[in-house]
């Protein structure tokens, strides 16, 4: 069967979706649609080689979203996904390759979603850090023993585990996990603490417009990044895009809930590597591929 998953933030690099705008009318036209729906000329950023601009959340988010969507489309009947799966922001792009929601309503919450973590972020300051080596439980006890708010936020494959948090909680975590026996404890260049209680204000702003917008049934299953599992309900699919901002990204449990529900074939699409590495870290006996539009 066949898996597609979708990036999220940090895939993205400057000249990203050029050969794609070059390559397609149908690109064009929603790129042009893009640029009216966000209100900025969102791919001349995109197109262009200011890597500093590219990584603003109010660009990078919706940057990324476009050049996924946008490439599902134009792959045509090459698209033919028996289950999706999105890492977190990558969510949104698997709803709307699954027919969840429309290109428009998607980058829409896109757009919301990006303005109200820029604005959490703002409100109150906080961080990640990569965690290399270490067992879950090992990271989890760490984090629970550590005063102030920080908790593992993205579990990317078996030995990578990310933390968020408050800024101060995240540096001191860091020093015992290195006590511990971590590879790596890295403190990453990130604008705010995501999938974190930190990011509570954007839940609550996002929770409103994702209410308000209109899910249809997917056509295949929606691996979410809150349960690891499939999901066709539209409420569930609702509450679970809702719960993301402040939950984990169980992005390991997911791959592995996909493979056992019959996944041979990982298609990553979208700027970017970074699933197709974690794919494998997850099981080197499966198959991946990017998407392309040749």
């Amino acid at each position: 069967m066949n898996a597609y998953v979708f990036p999220g933030q940090g895939a993205q690099f400057p000249g990203m979706g050029a050969t794609l705008f070059e390559s397609s009318n149908l690109a064009k036209e929603r790129f042009k649609q893009a640029n009216a729906i966000l209100g900025f000329p969102i791919t001349e950023i995109m197109f262009g080689d200011d890597a500093e601009a590219l990584k603003e959340t109010r660009v990078t988010q919706p940057a990324i979203f476009l050049h996924a969507t946008i490439l599902s489309e134009v792959m045509g009947d090459r698209f033919a996904p028996d289950m999706v799966a999105g890492h977190s922001l990558g969510e949104f792009s698997a709803l709307v390759a699954a027919g969840v929601l429309s290109f428009e309503d998607g980058l829409g919450l896109v757009k919301e979603r990006a303005l109200a973590m820029q604005a959490a972020c703002d409100h109150v300051p906080g961080t990640m850090a990569a965690i290399l080596g270490l067992e879950d439980a090992v990271v989890e006890s760490v984090c629970e023993s550590t005063p102030g708010v920080v908790i593992a936020a993205n579990y990317n494959c078996p030995g990578q585990l990310v933390i968020s948090g408050e800024i101060e909680a995240i540096n001191n975590a860091c020093e015992s996990l290195t006590a511990a026996g971590a590879k790596r404890a890295l403190v990453l260049p990130v604008g705010g603490a995501f999938h974190s209680p930190l990011m509570e204000p954007a839940k609550e702003r996002l929770a409103v417009a994702i209410e308000n917008t209109v899910f249809s049934k997917p056509s295949c299953p929606v691996y979410q990044n809150v349960c690891a599992t499939g999901v066709r309900d539209t409420k569930e699919l609702k509450s679970n895009l809702i719960a993301q901002l402040t939950a984990p990204v169980r992005w390991t449990q997911t791959i592995q809930h996909m493979i056992a529900d019959g996944a041979t074939h990982f298609t990553e699409v979208g700027p970017g590597k970074v699933l197709q590495g974690l794919v494998k870290k997850i099981d080197r006996s499966l198959e991946t591929a990017s998407g392309d539009f040749v």
